[in-house]
């Protein structure tokens, strides 16, 4: 394994050294120990950590997928015999951290960390660089949702070992969208010319940002079905015309709107992303999916929900064959053995 003497002053605003002024004395005492530490400590060069869906080709994301459907097939194993994942969830999360902690025991390694920031260091100052740095003395990869947006790819440039974002604020969230992409691949034969419904809270959902970014691959059909408050943000709409992706916009819910859909992706709108809570109890129940908004709908049509939801789906929808959800989370747990698997350079 190769090693690399690796000389860097952490970024000042995750850094300690913006407790002083840079006139002061303490200061420059501050920065040489920065150096110090810095330029002693023995980074490993890793294989590659996982931050945002855009870093993978079409070759890659079929690869994965395949490596998915093998997991399926036989996910317990001794892949990870010896090794040590940590799970830093700085951030609340059922799915997420228990899909991947499930993984890590299915495939016989063990599983290091915390559900709550409250619980760690970070509640004393800590900052995510110490942390980081810390926890990659233990671990042989590290599992990190945060609240903030680019924390994941932060990590990664610190970090002595691989890191997969398991959700960086409103930005992204990979590892549930190639899950996404299982499921519809799963149900649909294909990713191939689909008509793809996203609805609810188009501007934080960070797992609708995702997907968005992966399909460019696969010549969907988009349209975004949200208030004018959580439209899909002017970024992502330029980032369909730069990769030749269509869309359409709506703001009505209705059987006539989504009649076409192969697959319908609702999403919950977050309490947590919004200052203004008068603005979040206007919205919150705008668009609600109900059992008999389905009778015109295509027969591949399968309903898809990143979880958790509050009302956005009826509970009468569970019922019906086109409702996957459920099945979409239990697919978290092959798609992130892939992942797992594949950011430590193992075979699989």
């Amino acid at each position: 394994m190769a090693y690399l003497k690796k000389c860097r002053i952490d970024l000042l605003i995750f850094s300690p050294l913006t407790n002083f002024a840079k006139s002061d004395t303490r200061y420059a005492v501050a920065l040489l120990h920065a150096q110090e530490y810095t330029t002693t400590k023995d980074i490993r060069i890793m294989t590659k950590s996982f931050v945002t869906i855009a870093d993978l080709s079409k070759e890659k994301i079929m690869s994965l997928l395949e490596a998915a459907a093998r997991f399926e097939e036989n996910p317990n194993r001794k892949t990870l015999d010896g090794k040590v994942i940590a799970t830093l969830f700085f951030e609340p999360s059922t799915r997420t951290r228990l899909s991947f902690e499930t993984a890590v025991n299915r495939l016989g390694g063990r599983v290091i960390g915390f559900s709550d920031a409250a619980t760690s260091s970070s509640s004393k100052g800590e900052s995510l660089k110490d942390t980081i740095m810390m926890v990659g003395n233990y671990a042989d990869l590290i599992v990190m949702r945060h609240h903030l947006e680019g924390a994941a790819r932060y990590a990664s440039e610190v970090s002595p070992v691989p890191i997969i974002n398991a959700g960086d604020g409103a930005n992204q969230h990979p590892s549930q969208t190639m899950l996404d992409l299982y499921s519809i691949y799963k149900t649909q034969g294909t990713l191939e010319n689909l008509n793809i419904y996203l609805v609810g809270d188009l501007k934080y959902g960070r797992t609708v940002h995702s997907l968005l970014m992966a399909m460019r691959h696969f010549n969907p059909q988009f349209h975004f079905i949200a208030p004018k408050e959580l439209a899909m943000p002017n970024e992502y709409k330029l980032y369909c015309k730069e990769h030749g992706i269509n869309y359409v916009e709506h703001t009505d819910f209705t059987e006539e709107t989504i009649a076409d859909a192969d697959i319908l992706y609702m999403t919950r709108v977050q309490r947590e992303r919004f200052t203004d809570l008068m603005e979040y109890e206007r919205v919150k129940d705008v668009y609600i999916l109900k059992a008999d908004m389905l009778k015109g709908t295509r027969d591949n049509l399968r309903i898809l929900h990143p979880l958790p939801r509050v009302n956005e789906i009826a509970t009468d929808v569970d019922e019906s064959p086109k409702a996957y959800y459920f099945q979409q989370a239990k697919n978290g747990l092959y798609i992130r053995e892939a992942l797992i698997c594949d950011c430590l350079g193992m075979e699989i």
